[in-house]
């Protein structure tokens, strides 16, 4: 599905090429691609002074720790594992959520939900850290330099144009990307040769002599998790780039990388007193000539790393949408390119989290502790639903035990390297993805609570009063066409409360009515829908099937599939009122919505009326449903009903006297 036009030419980015590869480039490895900006200063500031462990052997240590987590972490469990757990080339938590479901372990629903709002809280803290780090290089040069100043506006910027869409400079990302980590090579191999001896860093018992010998062992691992934290987003853009283009780009991601953090490490060698004095060593390995550009480089790259991020927490959000953990947002695509979307509430909500966090950490350094916590909780969700995923596809037992061994042991000691680091910081970002997950399950257990309370009817039962009704003219005709959003599953089956709108509440008398259902397909592209006609002439059940990356813009879909009933004869294609007939003009459409339906609360325990408040709390953070569906307010009439008729009192109240007027 992801393709790019150029010269007049489509090049599909799932298929291995030159340009997906440049491209993934560009997208993929924005987050992952900027982390030599501050890993390094946080291992050198996680030492603790007076350290028994020489310093040279501790920056070795450091070193092959980076190298071995690279390997480990982002080479294997994501690079080579994660990219085969595709649902149908799409890739992220989400998605892996889709492929396992169908297991029948209820509560897995649980882990995706922390696995994707943790994601979007590791969202939040990615662009704040990364523009501000860059930024930072300036004071190199003026030491006085208005970092939270200038970093707030360069987010105010980022977050402004995401409404007029990013199609017209998207593609100079992967140059600029190109650019950005042949500097991090370049300048990380001029000085590798100052002291050869770093190479001793691909010897992994440095970073096993630094684990297990150093009294700030756990303060370092929470430091080094930081060279890999991009990797969770690497999966996600699975379905931008496909498994082919992401796994050759990061063959050479990882080389520039590396080699970047060798030359840090051997400049820090030399210079170790520099950074307690604001130098970055990132900056610190430049001449002095190409500090400024470099600066301006970091802050492109830093841009590109917050874009991705921000589009990618559209792409789980809208994600989100399809599968029931968050309410129906309005959605806009000023690119006009499927894929890139914009969701307004979403973006100036990221905003906002964006700025309270540069405000209130002020310093990348501080950041650095918030930095990380978050996406380890992300890292083990995956793992676990990985875990699942790889016993559904009868991979070796034996390989299925190691892996989970592995890295669930290795991620529960970045989480509790990264736990540590709870009340420096990393308290803002959990309270976001607590807020975040809290209002997911309870989104997605409200509706399943309102569903255990709907009644269902059979249409059948109704056929004849609505055919009667039809042709009752005491009754106001209502519309020509009249059509109502429907979650029943069954083809057969309405929910009562529809059947309470067309009959009993206000009598609506329609030439025809629609009942339009969504139903969810595994397949994240399908994009099909059925028709049954349950009453000839007068009522007919609409499905749409559509997979989890389809938008849910039912009122065109509704219109393209009108079009074709009329094309087909199955209903008429001009207006039903003669005088309007004659001038061909179509038939009118009336939309109704039941909202604000009414549970009483003695039907309910005590944990679904606290569910139930939270979920009515997160409707307010969505849109109206026609306003998420694409449908125009000036044709949609929304009502209230009762969800439920059932008898609330054992006891019926007892009549006690009857009086009469005289007259």
């Amino acid at each position: 599905m992801a393709e790019v036009t150029e010269g007049g030419h489509h090049f599909d980015l799932k298929k291995l090429s030159f340009v997906g590869v440049i491209v993934s480039l560009g997208i993929v490895f924005g987050d992952i691609g900027t982390s030599p900006l501050y890993v390094m200063k946080a291992i050198v500031n996680a030492r603790k002074d007076g350290a028994a462990m020489p310093f040279d052997e501790y920056i070795e240590g450091a070193l092959s720790c980076i190298i071995w987590t690279l390997t480990l972490q982002t080479t294997l469990k994501y690079v080579i594992i994660a990219l085969r757990a595709d649902n149908k080339g799409e890739g992220g938590i989400l998605a892996l959520y889709s492929l396992v479901k169908k297991l029948k372990k209820k509560w897995l629903y649980v882990v995706a939900i922390i696995g994707a709002s943790t994601l979007v809280a590791d969202s939040v803290i990615t662009p704040s850290l990364t523009v501000m780090s860059a930024i930072e290089g300036l004071k190199i040069y003026n030491p006085e330099t208005p970092v939270v100043l200038i970093t707030l506006i360069i987010l105010f910027v980022i977050f402004v144009v995401q409404q007029f869409g990013t199609a017209s400079i998207g593609k100079f990302f992967g140059p600029i990307m190109v650019t950005w980590f042949l500097v991090l090579g370049v300048s990380g191999s001029l000085h590798i040769f100052d002291h050869i001896e770093i190479l001793r860093a691909f010897n992994p018992m440095y970073a096993y002599n630094l684990i297990t010998h150093s009294s700030s062992a756990i303060v370092i691992m929470g430091a080094v998790f930081l060279c890999t934290t991009g990797a969770e987003a690497l999966y996600s853009d699975l379905g931008h780039c496909g498994a082919k283009n992401i796994r050759i780009s990061w063959i050479f991601v990882k080389i520039m990388l590396i080699l970047n953090y060798l030359g840090q490490g051997s400049w820090l060698l030399d210079n170790y007193h520099q950074v307690h004095n604001g130098v970055n060593p990132f900056f610190g390995i430049m001449p002095e000539w190409a500090v400024l550009p470099s600066v301006i480089l970091a802050t492109a790259a830093a841009i590109i790393a917050s874009q991705a991020v921000i589009t990618g927490s559209f792409t789980m959000f809208s994600e989100a949408m399809s599968i029931s953990f968050w309410p129906n947002q309005h959605i806009e695509y000023p690119s006009g390119i499927k894929g890139q979307m914009y969701i307004p509430r979403i973006n100036w909500g990221l905003m906002a989290f964006c700025f309270v966090v540069v405000i209130f950490f002020q310093k990348s350094e501080r950041m650095e502790a918030a930095y990380g916590l978050t996406i380890t909780i992300t890292m083990l969700m995956t793992t676990i639903l990985l875990l699942f995923w790889l016993s559904r596809t009868r991979v070796n037992k034996i390989f299925i035990l190691g892996f989970g061994l592995v890295y669930l042991f290795l991620e529960s000691g970045f989480f509790y390297a990264n736990v540590i680091k709870f009340v420096d910081g990393g308290w803002l970002t959990m309270v976001l993805g607590g807020f975040i997950a809290v209002c997911m399950y309870a989104w997605y257990n409200g509706r399943l609570i309102k569903a255990n309370f709907i009644q269902y009817v059979k249409i059948d039962k109704y056929v004849s009063i609505l055919k009667d009704m039809k042709l009752d003219e005491s009754i106001p005709k209502y519309a020509t066409n009249l059509a109502y959003l429907s979650r029943a599953k069954r083809n057969d089956e309405v929910e009562s409360k529809i059947i309470y709108s067309i009959i009993k509440k206000q009598p609506k008398r329609a030439d025809h009515y629609f009942i339009l259902s969504i139903v969810n397909q595994e397949d994240p592209y399908t994009f099909k829908y059925t028709v049954d006609e349950i009453l000839p002439g007068t009522v007919y059940k609409v499905n749409f099937l559509l997979g989890f990356k389809v938008d849910r813009r039912i009122n065109d879909y509704f219109n393209m599939v009108l079009k074709d009933l009329m094309a087909d004869g199955t209903i008429p294609s001009r207006s039903s009122h003669p005088s309007l007939r004659a001038h061909n003009i179509p038939p009118d459409l009336k939309y109704v919505i039941i909202d604000n339906t009414y549970i009483n609360d003695i039907l309910l325990t005590v944990k679904q009326k606290i569910t139930l408040n939270i979920y009515n709390f997160v409707k307010y953070i969505g849109s109206d449903d026609f306003k998420a569906w694409g449908v125009s307010s000036h044709n949609v009439e929304v009502e209230s009903a009762p969800i439920t008729e059932l008898t609330v009192y054992d006891n019926k109240i007892e009549q006690s006297g009857f009086f009469r007027h005289n007259s």
